[in-house]
């Protein structure tokens, strides 16, 4: 792989700003966000009000655990607009997620917010090893989802050559990266093993690719799948971290030259860990549950908002501005089967572990009388055998056993047996009926 470390030069100055500059600023520009909030959003002026805090309260940054939390539910509340800080008429774009559990949660952004979250990408991008000039084929999906349009203007402001295929169409996927021969792709990590596959199945060589830089974001994943991309695409693997309610992609970003966490582009998104249960503040280096509060938004300020993931804050290294570990689930993941916790995360570790089975695989739920069991789905991989790929399901059994401590069936299927995702992965199929 390319060295593709930043040269002098590359970065802004904020990124190697002081800690005393940083945290200065950052209470600058939170003092305004809480005050705009509260001036201009019902709900935050309500909320504030019942728990008997006014913006004037707010002169430092630890005062912010002072404020009260908002959590999706107050957004699907406020449907479709009611969040908004401008009038309608400032908005220039509207995301929304999917809705799938319910009423989508609604984004808006001003002119300026567009702004800013093409900066933060370009910045993802440029921390990531992309420079101006290189030619980047953005598989995020475009629509109402932020990762495509957000990964679009990033890399446009940028100053990179953008290839807009959105998801699905992997055959074609497969033979723009070989005609075109982009330098960076930005992909879902579950979609790039789509990838990958065709690419085996057509016979090309996915070390061959002209691909230097794959940014994969929109859903936990793991070290483990990182050293499984950069072996078979021969290319940097880099994190990135965003959610809509907050700006979309570009939140935060792995810097090439480490890869030891996602620095937080602190300037815009103040960060907490909190314990999910009581909400407390926890000290930095503890694992919790992420909560952001925007320091520039107009359209849609955020104020302690509760994003279910799971990390835990580090300090800087390749910048000044902390980072957060990769996240190891969220919240409304976790599988508690028989009294025991886990992730999908921790399945995946194991089975990447297992070099007879596939990354592909899902976590099925069922019911026998009144207890959950859970089958893990897991594909055996083209080289194996269908005898090795068997002991290597019992043997992944064990380990679950061994390493987890529960009891799962597992299920080894033929390659290609498990379903494709042209974005996030369904790790988690509930199978069980209400109780």
């Amino acid at each position: 792989m390319q060295d593709l470390s930043p040269q002098p030069g590359d970065l802004e100055p904020i990124e190697t700003a002081s800690v005393d500059e940083l945290r200065s600023l950052q209470t600058e520009r939170l003092r305004w966000s809480v005050r705009h909030a509260y001036e201009n959003v019902p709900h935050y002026r309500a909320s504030f009000d019942r728990a008997g805090v006014h913006p004037g309260d707010i002169k430092d940054l630890s005062d912010l655990a002072m404020l009260p939390f908002t959590v999706k539910a107050d957004l699907r509340e406020n449907y479709p607009f009611k969040m908004f800080a401008v009038p309608r008429e400032e908005v220039v774009r509207i995301h929304a997620s999917s809705g799938t559990t319910g009423k989508p949660t609604v984004v808006g952004y001003t002119r300026d917010d567009i702004d800013a979250w093409a900066t933060v990408v370009a910045r993802s991008i440029r921390a990531a090893g992309g420079r101006a000039g290189h030619l980047l084929h953005n598989a995020y999906g475009y629509g109402l989802f932020t990762g495509g349009l957000g990964a679009h203007y990033g890399a446009e402001k940028l100053g990179c050559t953008v290839i807009p295929v959105s998801g699905g169409m992997t055959e074609r996927q497969v033979q723009l990266i070989q005609d075109f021969r982009p330098d960076i792709i930005m992909v879902t990590p579950s979609y790039m093993l789509s990838v990958i596959d065709e690419m085996e199945r057509q016979g090309i060589d996915p070390r061959s690719t002209s691909l230097k830089v794959g940014i994969f974001g929109a859903e936990p994943w793991t070290n483990d799948m990182r050293r499984e991309m950069e072996e078979r695409l021969d290319m940097h693997a880099v994190d990135i971290y965003g959610l809509s309610e907050v700006m979309g992609p570009g939140v935060a970003s792995e810097c090439v030259e480490t890869k030891d966490g996602l620095h937080i582009w602190e300037d815009h998104f103040y960060p907490e860990i909190i314990d999910p249960v009581t909400g407390e503040v926890l000290p930095d280096g503890e694992v919790g549950e992420l909560v952001f509060t925007s320091l520039t938004k107009q359209a849609m300020p955020v104020i302690r908002y509760r994003t279910r993931d799971l990390t835990r804050l580090l300090p800087g290294t390749a910048r000044t501005m902390r980072r957060m570990e990769k996240v190891t689930g969220r919240t409304d993941d976790m599988i508690i089967l028989r009294g025991v916790n886990l992730f999908p995360t921790q399945i995946e570790e194991l089975v990447l572990a297992t070099r007879e089975l596939s990354p592909h695989f899902q976590c099925v739920l069922g019911r026998d009388g009144i207890l959950d069991n859970m089958t893990v789905r897991v594909e055996r991989r083209e080289s194996a055998s269908a005898e090795d790929a068997r002991q290597a399901g019992a043997l992944l059994q064990r380990q679950i056993k061994n390493s987890i401590g529960v009891t799962v069936a597992v299920d080894v299927v033929e390659p290609a047996g498990i379903e494709r995702s042209v974005g996030k992965m369904r790790r988690i199929v509930d199978q069980r009926p209400p109780r």
